[in-house]
């Protein structure tokens, strides 16, 4: 685990790793924006039903306008997560190379499965964003949770494009142990804005360099 760490932290700092997620960010940041001002009024219209349990009216519409804001910032974060996704696949058969010489690529990443698997996480991660809105704001709990969904976003579209480049079909069930762990480390990055365009190829590069450090002992 250590060693993982310690690699993916280096790759992550990296110049072909840093341009790539400018790129990525600069892409994602222009897509969202215009799919959420376009979206605006039926977003926060939806917010304020959602809130409509809450009494006080004030604290509808200033509670509305917070999530709605929140929302926004999820939308992003799926949008990076996506194209990480897409684009990605140059960049690991580099870093797997750099790493590992015997590193064979045995076959791509199926564009619609990656897209299918991506778009799937982005949907159940929306969905229970919007479903655990209240216990967000529970201190300390509500951040648990948070960083649990973000993993969520990340987790199967990760192990999908790594694996697809290097690992048999037969075997990809073996290299999911951790893969929860990864995802969830790599989340972290999502606390802290323009850094959270690093989450999605950070998991990736835990996911590659677990793969081929760990995945030879098994």
């Amino acid at each position: 685990m250590q060693d993982v760490v310690k690699k993916s932290l280096k790759d992550i700092f990296s110049r072909d790793v840093v341009l790539f997620v400018i790129q990525i960010g600069f892409i994602s940041l222009v897509l969202s924006s215009l799919f959420v001002w376009y979206f605006w009024e039926g977003l926060s219209s939806f917010i304020v039903s959602y809130l409509s349990w809450i009494p006080w009216e004030w604290l509808q519409t200033s509670g509305a306008k917070v999530i709605t804001l929140g929302l926004a910032y999820m939308i992003f974060i799926s949008t990076v997560s996506l194209l990480t996704s897409l684009y990605s696949e140059k960049l690991l058969i580099k870093l797997a190379k750099k790493h590992y010489h015997d590193a064979v690529v045995i076959g791509t990443a199926d564009i619609t499965t990656s897209v299918f698997v991506t778009l799937k996480a982005t949907i159940i991660f929306l969905f229970l964003f919007i479903l655990c809105i209240p216990l967000l704001f529970i201190p300390l709990f509500g951040q648990i949770v948070m960083l649990y969904l973000w993993s969520i976003l990340i987790k199967e579209p990760t192990m999908y494009d790594v694996q697809a480049l290097f690992i048999p079909k037969g075997k990809r069930k073996v290299m999911r142990k951790k893969s929860t762990l990864f995802a969830m480390t790599a989340s972290l990055f999502n606390y802290i804005p323009l850094v959270n365009m690093f989450a999605p190829v950070f998991a990736q590069i835990l996911f590659l360099h677990h793969m081929f450090i760990n995945g030879n002992k098994s």
